[in-house]
């Protein structure tokens, strides 16, 4: 079996930009996802490049993924989360945890995120972790079926993040009382307004 590239996937500092200075703005916490050495195969023979996916998330509901492409792991990076960084979105949150259970599909790859109680955890695996701590979910349910393809789960973990309402929303959509669709909500917000 032939040696593999160094494994980049875990948690990061925020790449420098260019001139070797930390980037403006917030200081974001970056997830390398995945990474894949590929080759492009011109006339005078092959040459390698990385291909890496970052997701990038503030720990507090805001969460971006993105891809960047170079020679060099660190430019490669960079690129990554650039584009994350221009992609990110909010996310509805529920204290620690997610207001509801959601499914959500991207290519091969199907994800199911299920809301816990505290002190449950972040029950996950690979892609999906990295992307539920970057966006600060603390308790979760999580399951992946179908592919195991790491970039097809980053995606459905952010397709199912996108999908996720607010309960009061929700409520007023159906025309019912809050506390009878989610009995526990009052509870959870009560705990968000003293941790905040």
């Amino acid at each position: 079996m032939g040696r593999r590239g160094p494994r980049l996937v875990g948690r990061r500092q925020s790449s420098l930009g260019k001139d070797g200075r930390a980037p403006e703005g917030p200081q974001m916490d970056v997830r390398v996802v995945r990474s894949n050495k590929v080759f492009k195969t011109h006339k005078g023979g092959k040459t390698a490049s990385w291909s890496i996916m970052v997701v990038v998330g503030d720990n507090k509901g805001m969460v971006g993924v993105g891809m960047g492409k170079a020679r060099g792991i660190p430019d490669a990076i960079r690129k990554a989360e650039e584009a994350a960084r221009k992609n990110m979105f909010q996310v509805n949150l529920l204290g620690n945890t997610i207001p509801h259970e959601v499914r959500a599909t991207y290519g091969s790859s199907t994800i199911v995120l299920k809301p816990a109680s505290p002190g449950t955890g972040v029950k996950a695996g690979s892609a999906v972790r990295q992307c539920l701590e970057a966006v600060g979910v603390h308790d979760v349910l999580a399951k992946c079926l179908g592919s195991r393809n790491g970039t097809n789960i980053a995606y459905a973990t952010v397709e199912a993040f996108r999908s996720l309402t607010a309960p009061e929303v929700l409520a007023q959509r159906r025309g019912k009382d809050v506390n009878e669709l989610v009995p526990w909500l009052a509870k959870a917000r009560k705990e968000e307004a003293e941790n905040a």
